[in-house]
Formats: structure tokens, sequence, C-alpha cells
């Protein structure tokens, strides 16, 4: 596999991660779990950019404006490098809010002590108690809001990246999707073959 097609792939399994954690926002453990996906694809793509590889580089995410005129604005790798930029924030901040407020609890590893089973429901009556709001709804404070906010100024600026890639770099953004390019039609020169 070569490069460009391993980071297709990883470009494939991230962007479908952040999706379905995004959709299952309201899912607890789910949308846990999927965020400590998220997280170790986070790593895994910090290490390879490590590698030394130039394709791999985090350089891809720094927007460099050096010839950026009226005439190819919509077209000049400063856009496109800015989003990227923008949702790597967003993405590696939600996820690190998302793990501040989950804990380790998901992973099973909030609690280094052995509790007795009916101390462990109590404590957890109480905790559904602190952490629900006026009408039950569940307050996890300023990380809270933090978490949910950057998820949403996520999602615009993938959409925002998605357009911007189907508009103006059309042959990257099939690549990226996995499309095919068309072929050119053949012409039928009259020979036999």
């Amino acid at each position: 596999m070569s490069i460009m097609q391993g980071l297709r792939a990883y470009h494939a399994v991230l962007g479908l991660l952040v999706i379905a954690t995004f959709l299952t926002g309201e899912l607890g453990t789910i949308h846990a779990v999927l965020g400590y996906a998220i997280a170790v694809i986070i790593a895994g793509r910090v290490i390879a950019a490590l590698s030394g590889l130039r394709q791999l580089g985090l350089t891809r995410f720094y927007p460099q404006f050096d010839g950026l005129t009226l005439g190819n604005a919509f077209t000049h790798p400063a856009i496109s490098k800015t989003l990227l930029a923008g949702i790597a924030a967003c993405l590696i901040l939600a996820t690190t809010t998302g793990i501040a407020m989950d804990r380790g609890r998901t992973l099973g590893m909030a609690t280094s002590v052995v509790v007795s089973e009916a101390q462990a429901r109590d404590d957890g009556r109480e905790r559904r108690r602190d952490a629900e709001g006026p009408g039950g709804e569940r307050e996890d404070g300023v990380v809270g809001e933090l978490h949910e906010g950057l998820s949403n100024l996520l999602m615009i600026i993938v959409g925002l990246h998605v357009a911007y890639l189907f508009l103006f770099k059309r042959p990257l953004a099939r690549f990226m999707l996995f499309i095919a390019t068309p072929k050119p039609p053949q012409v039928d020169t009259g020979r036999a073959p």
C-alpha cells in the first residue's frame, strides 16, 4: 500500500468515526468508546508524522499565505490548509474535553479500589443526581459546553472543507472519497485492433 493510499484509508476511518461519534452524542458509553477510538487514531497520526515522510508531516496543517492573490484566492493551498488546521484543532480539543469529562469511567479505570456493590449503587445514584440539572438534563459545566461547542464547530468546518474540495479541488476530493476518476470517452479511429 502506498503512503497516499494509507493516508486515504486513515482519512476514511477517522471521518467515519467522527461522524458516528457526533451522531451518538446522547448515547453515553457508545459515544465515549468512539471518542477514545478517535484519540487512538489521532495518536497514530502524530506518530506517523514523526516518521519524517513529507506526505505525513504536520506541515500539511500549517497554512502559508505566500503567493496568495485575489486571482488565486480560491485555489491557493492556504485555504485548504487553514480548513485542515481548524479541523485538527477542533477535533483534538473536542476529544480532549470528552476524555476529561469521562475521566476513564468508560475504560473502567476510574476506580482503583474495589467497592461493595451497594456502595457502588449508591454512588451511582448520587452521581446521576449531581449530573442532572433542571428537567433531568445532564450538566457537565464549562468543559461540557466547550466539548459540545467544539464538536458543533468541527462539523461546520468539516462541511466547509468538503464543499471547498468539491468546488475547487474535485480530483483530490474524488481520490480521498474512493471515487474513481472518470475516464475520457474513447474515440473510435476506425482502425481494426
